[in-house]
């Protein structure tokens, strides 16, 4: 009997303790949604900010450095990705090394599409946020983050910079958080957002621009070096 009571109360304590999280985890989700949405309707630096961004064409690039085998004969491919800047395709923000298991390498970004209404002049904006790199072999999960969510984009630095620093980590976080919540999308002068994942075979003297269509897809153009 006692320990019957014992696990009892145990199993109460334990959906408690749940209860306080998913609590906690909603009350912070919905300061940061309704935060963003205070940023968006009334900080007009931050506006004019993401009414500055243009339709991009291209947004990062990437080339395979090297390919090896590991100890344990597996073919590992040393892939060098390089961040653009927003607006200016020719400017380097930053670039990284990502050893990857495979010749065949995923590149998964986060589109976020403001509204007409928001943007006021009738054509669309939106933020193209890199995610992760991962192999054929690897699962989606345990790619290696190029992007850390809920972070500010470094080709992004104009509207971070258009934000107060108590409202930078608020606005970033929030942006990544709609992903998990479209039903409050267009209450955040927000479109859509989507993931877009593509893979492609890589191969030595080759470069690999990242373009974007008309409808916010990407898209790898190859281009040969020699």
């Amino acid at each position: 009997m006692v320990n019957s009571s014992k696990g009892k109360w145990l199993g109460i304590l334990m959906a408690l303790a749940a209860l306080v999280t998913a609590c906690i985890l909603g009350i912070s989700f919905y300061h940061s949604t309704a935060s963003i949405h205070k940023l968006l309707t009334e900080n007009h630096q931050l506006n004019k900010a993401v009414r500055n961004l243009t339709q991009e064409e291209q947004i990062g690039y990437a080339t395979l450095q090297s390919q090896s085998r590991n100890d344990l004969g597996e073919l590992e491919s040393v892939v060098r990705f390089v961040h653009t800047a927003a607006n200016n395709s020719e400017k380097t923000v930053s670039e990284q090394l990502f050893i990857v298991r495979g010749d065949i390498i995923h590149f998964d970004s986060l589109i976020v599409k403001f509204t007409n209404e928001y943007v006021k002049d009738g054509s669309e904006r939106a933020l193209y946020l890199w995610r992760r790199i991962y192999g054929e072999t690897t699962t989606p999960a345990n790619g290696e983050a190029i992007e850390i969510p809920g972070t500010a984009p470094e080709r992004y630095y104009a509207i971070t910079e258009s934000l107060h620093l108590k409202n930078r980590d608020i606005f970033w976080q929030a942006i990544w958080d709609l992903a998990n919540d479209t039903t409050r999308l267009n209450d955040y002068g927000v479109q859509a957002v989507f993931g877009n994942a593509i893979y492609t075979r890589m191969q030595p003297g080759k470069v690999y621009l990242f373009k974007i269509n008309a409808t916010g897809q990407i898209y790898p153009e190859i281009v040969d070096t020699y």
